[in-house]
């Protein structure tokens, strides 16, 4: 019996031709395949090895050091929670502990549609405290915002998520850059400290 469809069969093919190298193609591979099952599973894993022709243990100490990459079953929506220091001093463990109170204690919820993930940094500390659904994210939160994003994907109507932040960040960006050139007449300074760099 097969472990993957055939359409991700494809996509690894692909992936081969793309990398010169093959342990590169890991952690793509590992992605698209925990996409397609919802976990890693042990033959997966074993499969992914032989593929890349990679002792499976090198697979493993590389599901291990990556926590987004799951060797256990998750509910169909993926719920993380960050707590590092910038989430956490703007609410984070509240956000977690609502979470818990909604969701449930166990890895997933007992309908199985959420499974819920304490993190430790997304890199969203502007905008905390945040949470990421899946691939989808959301800062700026309150538990009511919370309760809402939940509902929604519970009902299977995903809500749009946050801008990314890597846009907010270059847009934030070029607005203090067009300010203070706009208000001050100066030219822009590169990273050396000379202007027009």
């Amino acid at each position: 019996m097969a472990i993957f469809s055939p359409a991700l069969e494809e996509r690894f093919r692909k992936l081969l031709e793309a990398y010169p190298v093959k342990r590169s193609a890991l952690v793509p591979m590992l992605l698209y395949a925990q996409d397609e099952l919802g976990w890693l599973t042990p033959e997966a894993i074993s499969a992914i090895a032989a593929r890349l022709e990679l002792p499976e243990i090198a697979v493993r100490e590389t599901i291990g050091y990556y926590t987004m990459l799951r060797t256990q079953p998750a509910g169909r929506y993926h719920v993380q929670v960050c707590t590092n220091i910038s989430c956490l001093l703007r609410g984070g463990n509240r956000i977690l502990e609502h979470c818990r109170q909604r969701l449930g204690e166990g890895p997933a919820s007992e309908d199985g549609v959420f499974s819920l993930e304490e993190v430790e940094c997304m890199g969203a500390c502007s905008w905390a405290p945040a949470i990421q659904v899946n691939y989808d994210f959301f800062h700026d939160l309150t538990p009511e915002r919370v309760d809402r994003i939940l509902e929604a994907y519970r009902r299977g109507a995903p809500p749009q998520p946050d801008a990314s932040y890597a846009s907010n960040a270059a847009t934030t960006a070029g607005q203090a850059a067009s300010s203070s050139n706009g208000s001050s007449g100066a030219a822009a300074k590169g990273p050396s400290g000379k202007e027009g760099a």
